[in-house]
C-alpha cells in the first residue's frame, strides 16, 4: 500500500528566523539573540583586558633621583636643581632622615655623601659634581656649563670650591628652610667663609653681567650656591646690594620655590639642627 502523501506546504525560505514583533507603539523590534549579545561584548572585553595589561606593564620612570630631607639637605637640593636645569624629568625617591647613614650626612658626621643619587638608564651616579658632569654630557644644550672655555673653567673652579670647602659655614649655618633667625650672630670662623663667597659672587656678577653667576641663565655654579642663598636668608646674613639681588633671583627660581614649599610641609625635624638656634 503506497505511503500517504503529506499535504503540508514546505516552510517559506527564512521562516526559521523569528519574526519581528511590534512593541506597544507598533514599532517593529528586531529580535535579540544570545549570539548577538556575545558578539557585541567582545570589543568591550578586549579593550578592558588591553587597559589592564598596559597598566600592569607600565614602564618604570627613566630617571630616579634619591634625596633625603628637603628642609635640611643642601646636597639633595643641589641634585634636584641640576636635574631641573638640565631638563631631565625625574621621579623622586625619599630616604628618611631617621636612616642612620642619612642622619650622619645631614649632621656632617659622614666621611662621604651618597645622596643625592641619580639612577638613569641602568646607570647609578652619586656625588653632586658627578651628577652635574653626567647631565652636561647627556644634555649639553641645557647649558649647565658655559659655552666659552674660560668661563667654563671658571664655573667648574668655583663649583669645586663649594663642593669641597666652606666647612665652617656648613657647621655654623646648617640649611633649615623652615627657620628664620633675625640678627643671628655669626662666629668668626664662618665669617671668613661668607667673605670668600661674597667675593666669588661679586667677581662673577661683574664679569658676566648677571643676573646669574655666569650671565642670563643659571648654570652648575648657581645650583651649587643656591643653598647658600637659603642659608643667608635663614640666618639674616648682611649682604651688599648686588649679592642681595642675586639671592633674591635664586630664591625666585620656580624649581627653588617648589622645593622650598615642599620643605616647609615636611613633618620630620632634626632636634640636633634646631636646638642650638
Amino acid at each position: 500500500m503506497p505511503a500517504p502523501t503529506s499535504t503540508a506546504k514546505p516552510a517559506a525560505k527564512g521562516a526559521s528566523k523569528p519574526a519581528a514583533t511590534p512593541d506597544a507603539r507598533g514599532t517593529k523590534k528586531a529580535p535579540s539573540t544570545a549570539a548577538g549579545v556575545k558578539a557585541g561584548a567582545k570589543p568591550v572585553a578586549k579593550a578592558a583586558a588591553a587597559e589592564s595589561t598596559a597598566a600592569s606593564t607600565a614602564a618604570p620612570p627613566a630617571a630616579v633621583l634619591t634625596i633625603s630631607s628637603k628642609n635640611y639637605s643642601s646636597w639633595s637640593l643641589r641634585g634636584f636643581l641640576l636635574c631641573r636645569l638640565a631638563g631631565l624629568d625625574v621621579a623622586e625617591a625619599r630616604v628618611s632622615a631617621d636612616d642612620p647613614a642619612i642622619r650622619a650626612e645631614l649632621l656632617l658626621q659622614s666621611s662621604s655623601f651618597l645622596v643625592p643619587r641619580l639612577d638613569h638608564e641602568g646607570l647609578r651616579i652619586w656625588d653632586t659634581l658627578a651628577i652635574a658632569e653626567y647631565l652636561h654630557e647627556l644634555k649639553p644644550e641645557a647649558g649647565l656649563l658655559p659655552r666659552d672655555r674660560a668661563a667654563r673653567a671658571h664655573c667648574r673652579s668655583i663649583s669645586g670650591e663649594m663642593h669641597s670647602g666652606f666647612a665652617n659655614l656648613r657647621s655654623a649655618l646648617p640649611m633649615n628652610l623652615k627657620a628664620h633667625h633675625p640678627g643671628f650672630k655669626v662666629w668668626s670662623g664662618a665669617q671668613g667663609d661668607i667673605v670668600r663667597i661674597l667675593a666669588i659672587w661679586t667677581e662673577c656678577l661683574k664679569t658676566y653681567g648677571g643676573p646669574y653667576l655666569f650671565g642670563p641663565a643659571p648654570t652648575l655654579a648657581d645650583a651649587m650656591y643656591a643653598p647658600v642663598c637659603a642659608r643667608f636668608t635663614t640666618y639674616d646674613v648682611p649682604l651688599d646690594a648686588r649679592s642681595r639681588a642675586y639671592c633674591k633671583t635664586m630664591l625666585a627660581l620656580p624649581a627653588m620655590k617648589e622645593w622650598t614649599t615642599a620643605a616647609r610641609e615636611e613633618p620630620d625635624e632634626m632636634e640636633e639642627l634646631d636646638v642650638e638656634f
